[in-house]
């Protein structure tokens, strides 16, 4: 796999309302379909509307601001009336189409309401793959980025028939993976991942009425693979493991990542501000 570190321009500091010096940042936010979807299939619409009220409030503070979104299968599901995924892959690209069509008109709408404009990328593992295309990728977020556009990325289901659940040539393999990609190919100084719990445990929450939530994580260790949980949500396929794998590539250059709960759209702003919220990942200082 390549990935492109564009040099990005310098960061800098502005002055809050409080008078307080705060540092802007390129921040990755990946969304889940947990975030976005009912076990239903139906929408939560207050969800999303929360989550572009607060994206753009951030933007609006000074952040950079780029969204990678599952969800294209799961809301394409609901708009058909199926009552869960399909298991057909040909079924699966043909609901992605539907779904993202769908979810880009959500976010159209919801992000427009409060002023700001989004675009659509859509990846294959392919365009991540290959130095020319990824220089291109690259290009093309500092571009969408500087003429103040909110980038949101998903895989390219519909067409990514070798990597939607089959194992092969998985260079992207799910919505984890995708977003710390996109956030070195941004040069991005943090990539936040919303799940459907808390942050990382040292053992499974759902059993473990005693597991103990970690703050801080400085190495992805096999022993901290081993905290991992199952899958996600009916409508998801998301894990614990996967956001692992995510941190690892975070860490391996130098971007904070950091796992919190979808379900308290607010906590962003401390999650930003550096507050102890969910589990973040970081590289220890020399």
């Amino acid at each position: 796999m390549f990935v492109v570190q564009y040099n990005t321009t310098a960061i800098c500091a502005y002055q809050g309302g409080n008078g307080v010096k705060i540092k802007k940042q390129r921040i990755v936010v990946k969304v889940g379909t947990s975030t976005l979807v009912r076990e239903n299939g139906a929408l939560k619409l207050h969800s999303i509307d929360r989550l572009a009220r607060v994206l753009c409030d951030l933007k609006g503070m000074g952040h950079e601001i780029v969204l990678v979104s599952s969800g294209a299968i799961g809301i394409g599901a609901g708009k058909l009336g199926l009552k869960e995924r399909p298991k057909e892959l040909r079924f699966k690209q043909a609901v992605a189409a539907v779904g993202q069509c769908e979810m880009m008109h959500l976010y159209d709408k919801f992000f427009g309401e409060y002023s700001q404009t989004v675009g659509q990328i859509l990846l294959t593992g392919d365009d991540v793959d290959h130095r020319s295309r990824a220089e291109h990728l690259a290009a093309t977020f500092e571009a969408l980025l500087e003429i103040g556009c909110i980038p949101v990325v998903n895989e390219n289901d519909s067409v990514s028939s070798e990597e939607i659940e089959t194992g092969k040539a998985k260079v992207l393999g799910d919505n984890d993976t995708l977003s710390a990609i996109v956030a070195r190919l941004c040069g991005a100084d943090l990539l936040i991942l919303l799940s459907d719990i808390d942050g990382l445990y040292d053992k499974d929450p759902h059993k473990n009425p005693d597991a103990k939530r970690l703050d801080t994580v400085h190495a992805v260790t096999p022993e901290v693979y081993g905290m991992a949980g199952g899958a996600g949500t009916a409508m998801g396929t998301g894990g614990m493991t996967t956001k692992l794998d995510a941190a690892k590539l975070c860490l391996e250059a130098g971007i904070d990542m950091v796992i919190t709960n979808g379900e308290r759209m607010d906590d962003l702003y401390s999650v930003v501000a550096g507050d102890s919220i969910g589990t973040r990942f970081t590289a220890l200082q020399d």
